[in-house]
C-alpha cells in the first residue's frame, strides 16, 4: 500500500510540472507546394491561436490571416503529451471567415512540438488540412508559433477569466492564539525568571601588521614595456547596451569548429550581426537557406563567446535563426532567438579527450 501511494505522488508531481501552454501564440503557417516556391510565391499566412489548457487538455480559437485575402476563425481542441512535450492541435470548425471569390476555407491538424529558449517559447512542427466544403485534401505544410503577451486581435473571454484566477490573492489563515488555562499561568508566573543582561566587552581593534615595502621596479623594464603596448579591448556598445542571454554551451573535441546560421524557417528579412570574443566577425547580413558561415579555432581550456545581435526583427518578430555547428564528427543545432532588448550568447570550449 505504502508502494502504490508512492508512485501516485510521483505521477502526481509529474503532472503538475507539465507545461501550460495557456495563453495566446503567434507565428505564420505555409504549405509545402513546391511550385509555388519555384514561382517565389509567398503562400505564408499568418496564425494566433488562444489556448485555455486544464491538465493535459486544451480548448481554444484560432485565427488565419493573410492581408486582404484571406481572415478565417475557428474554434479549437488538443492535448499536450507530458513526457515528449508533443502538442497536438485541431480545428474543429471555422466560426468567421472572409475570403476572395473563388477559395476555399479548409480546417488544419497540427502536430507540433514544444520548446523553450531561455525566457522564449516556441511550437513548431507540421499540419494536414481539410476542405470544409466537400472534406478533400486542402494540403499540408510547416507551422511556427511563438509565445507572446498581446494578440492581433482581441483576447478571448476565457484568457481573460484565467487571468483574473491568477490575480485572485490567497488569504492566509489567521493565527489563533493558544489557549491557556489558569493553572497554567499561575505556573508560567512563579516560573518567571528574570534575565540580567551580561555586560557587553570592550572590543579590542587588532593592530594590522605592517606591510613590507616591495622594491619597485625599474621603469624601463619589459613588463612596464608590454603594458603600455597592450591597449584594453574596447566592448562594443551593442554588448554592453543589451542584454546577453547565454543559450548554450558546445564542449567540443576538435579545435576547429565550423558554424553555419540560417533563418529559422520562413525567410522574413532578418538582419543580424555576430561577435567573436567581442570582435566584429559578421556585419549586418540577412539569414536565408544559405548559411553564414563562420570558422572558429579554439585555444586550451578557454571559452570563446559568440554574440547574436539582431539588427532588425524581419517581417515576423523576433529575430530567429537556427545554428549548426560542426566539430569534427560532432553536430550539434541550436535555436537562437534575439531581439532589440537582448542579444544571444552562444559559448564554446575545447576540452581535449572527451
Amino acid at each position: 500500500m505504502r508502494r502504490i501511494i508512492l508512485l501516485l505522488f510521483l505521477f502526481g508531481g509529474t503532472a503538475l510540472q507539465a507545461q501550460d501552454l495557456t495563453g495566446i501564440w503567434r507565428g505564420h503557417f505555409r504549405s509545402n507546394n513546391r511550385m509555388l516556391q519555384l514561382m517565389n510565391i509567398d503562400d505564408r499566412y499568418k496564425f494566433e491561436i488562444q489556448l485555455d489548457q486544464r491538465g493535459k487538455a486544451f480548448k481554444g480559437v484560432t485565427y488565419s490571416y493573410k492581408t486582404t485575402e484571406f481572415y478565417g476563425k475557428a474554434v479549437a481542441k488538443g492535448t499536450i503529451h507530458t513526457g515528449t512535450q508533443k502538442v497536438l492541435l485541431e480545428e474543429l470548425k471555422i466560426v468567421e471567415v472572409r475570403m476572395m471569390q473563388g477559395n476555399d476555407a479548409c480546417v488544419m491538424t497540427c502536430f507540433l512540438q514544444y520548446t523553450r529558449n531561455g525566457r522564449e517559447e516556441f511550437m513548431e512542427g507540421t499540419y494536414v488540412s481539410m476542405n470544409t466544403r466537400d472534406s478533400s485534401d486542402c494540403g499540408r505544410g510547416t507551422v511556427f508559433l511563438r509565445k507572446v503577451i498581446s494578440s492581433d486581435f482581441y483576447k478571448e473571454p476565457f484568457l481573460v477569466q484565467r487571468e483574473k484566477e491568477k490575480k485572485q490573492p490567497v488569504t492566509p489563515p489567521k493565527p489563533q492564539p493558544p489557549v491557556v488555562t489558569e493553572k497554567e499561568a499561575d505556573i508560567a508566573k512563579s516560573n518567571k525568571k528574570v534575565v540580567v543582561p551580561a555586560p557587553k566587552a570592550e572590543e579590542k581593534v587588532p593592530e594590522l601588521p605592517q606591510r613590507p615595502i616591495e622594491p619597485k621596479a625599474p621603469p624601463n623594464s619589459q613588463a612596464d614595456a608590454d603594458k603600455k603596448r597592450t591597449d584594453p579591448q574596447v566592448i562594443p556598445p551593442v554588448l554592453k547596451t543589451r542584454e546577453n542571454e547565454l543559450v548554450k554551451t558546445f564542449k567540443v573535441r576538435t579545435r576547429e569548429v565550423i558554424v553555419n546560421l540560417y533563418d529559422n524557417g520562413t525567410i522574413d528579412k532578418d538582419t543580424v550581426s555576430v561577435y567573436l570574443n567581442k570582435e566584429l566577425v559578421v556585419s549586418r547580413k540577412m539569414l536565408s537557406l544559405s548559411p553564414i558561415t563562420l570558422r572558429i579555432t579554439l585555444d586550451d581550456d578557454e571559452y570563446h563567446e559568440l554574440v547574436m545581435v539582431a539588427e532588425n526583427l524581419g517581417e515576423i518578430p523576433p529575430n530567429t535563426s537556427l545554428m549548426v555547428v560542426k566539430a569534427g564528427n560532432q553536430q550539434f543545432e541550436v535555436r537562437i532567438t534575439s531581439t532589440e532588448q537582448k542579444n544571444a550568447v552562444v559559448r564554446f570550449r575545447y576540452e581535449a579527450g572527451n
